[in-house]
């Protein structure tokens, strides 16, 4: 299986780029493309149902009145949720992943972010329906035509995997993973990935840190305090570095729109952070130390 090595290390999440978020204008939008260049955050994470359906056309149509080469970014998108929102005559919030719908999703992607194709598409959520066999037909369609260039899921558990490389390979996962949400650390998803040489990317990969203020947090914190000085960094620094240490590989899609945070999230793939601070950041996190 091959890798995905042109991605940049961190990736920008775009979904409160929009509607669901900071309703950044076209030019606004196109300034943030060109600082996210310029600190070599490259990689550029969509999903059909972003902002109601509407960011990838307003990212597309920022991008298209940029100066920005398309050779320069990657694009990743994603599909098959059904969402309730004016936009779809939707009954219920559901999935489709009928080869039809997926040929259908992609190219009105490709259409609405303004290229010929997408580097990535991902199934957005697994369905109970999942059908190995329409999906694997529909993927390759679109491989073939060179409309995407690799294939993966998101959200997606190693069983589900192995029953979808039954019929096609899946080459990237993208789940929930940070110091707060580390799960899939345990459950066989990022082992699948290190044994099958799948891309890992986690979303929301500072977790719960600066949403909440509980026990958990406030331990984390107190641990973080000591070691921002030591490797002078800030918490998020530390955080992501600490995502970033396991040997997963784990690409952090930040959802940031703010420039400055997304140029000190790069600076945090050079922490090289030490093994005992990697155990105190996760004793801190569980709220024990390790059996």
């Amino acid at each position: 299986m091959k890798t995905l090595t042109n991605f940049s290390r961190i990736i920008a999440g775009t979904m409160t780029w929009g509607a669901w978020g900071k309703k950044l204008s076209k030019q606004e939008m196109i300034t943030l493309m060109n600082q996210c260049l310029e600190t070599g955050v490259t990689t550029f994470d969509h999903a059909d149902i972003y902002g109601g359906y509407g960011n990838e056309e307003e990212f597309g149509n920022a991008f298209a009145s940029s100066d920005i080469s398309r050779d320069d970014i990657q694009l990743v998108t994603k599909c098959g949720i059904q969402y309730m929102t004016q936009a779809r005559d939707n009954k219920v919030k559901h999935y489709n992943y009928s080869k039809e719908y997926i040929i259908w999703s992609a190219e009105r992607s490709l259409e609405k972010l303004c290229s010929e194709y997408v580097d990535l598409l991902l199934l957005h959520r697994p369905s109970p329906l999942m059908d190995p066999e329409p999906i694997a037909r529909a993927a390759e369609e679109l491989l073939k035509s060179g409309k995407i260039r690799s294939f993966g899921v998101s959200n997606f558990t190693q069983s589900q995997i192995a029953m979808l490389e039954t019929a096609i390979p899946v080459e990237a996962n993208q789940v929930e993973c940070s110091l707060t949400a580390e799960g899939v650390m345990y459950d066989g998803t990022l082992d699948d990935c290190i044994a099958h040489k799948r891309m890992a990317m986690a979303w929301s990969p500072l977790g719960s840190y600066f949403r909440e203020d509980d026990e958990r947090t406030r331990r984390i914190r107190e641990a973080l305090e000591t070691m921002k000085s030591k490797y002078s960094a800030s918490e998020d620094q530390l955080i992501l570095a600490w995502l970033m240490k396991h040997p997963a590989k784990i690409y952090p899609v930040v959802g940031t729109s703010n420039a400055d945070r997304i140029a000190d999230s790069v600076k945090a793939a050079e922490i090289p952070m030490d093994l005992e601070d990697w155990f105190i950041l996760l004793k801190a996190s569980q709220g024990h130390e390790v059996p």
